[in-house]
């Protein structure tokens, strides 16, 4: 029966370092967003008026949030199952598009950035999830 090849060390480190980073960042995207979400249930003032101030129906409001906590999940199971968390990195990904869309068509430019600060890091973790 052929040996098996022995990784190095330093192959085994490296896998290890991309691991750790990966769900450090998966971890981080979806404790951020799920906190958005519940933000978002609970009617905290600091969601809710930016929304009213955007236009958006309060009837959207649950189903945004709803969006949010379910990509937030996607993320986490991401970590078991990649695939899964690429999907949620996709889907948010639409999300805060559309989020930018909205804020850009409220003319509310200086907000612009907000929902940038939650889509950079869904799109980082869905990232390096396709690559594990």
């Amino acid at each position: 029966m052929p040996e098996r090849p022995r990784t190095s060390a330093a192959a085994w480190t490296e896998r290890t370092a991309v691991g750790i980073v990966t769900i450090t960042v998966a971890v981080a995207a979806a404790a951020w967003i799920g906190f958005s979400a519940y933000a978002l249930l609970a009617r905290k003032a600091f969601v809710v008026d930016n929304l009213v101030e955007y236009g958006v129906p309060e009837s959207w409001w649950p189903w945004l949030a709803v969006a949010k906590a379910l990509g937030a999940a996607g993320l986490l199971a991401g970590l078991a199952v990649p695939g899964i968390g690429v999907a949620a990195s996709a889907g948010l990904l639409l999300y805060f598009t559309g989020a930018v869309i909205t804020v850009v068509r409220a003319r509310s430019y200086g907000h612009i950035p907000f929902p940038l600060l939650y889509l950079v890091p869904a799109l980082a973790a869905g990232w390096l999830l396709a690559g594990s």
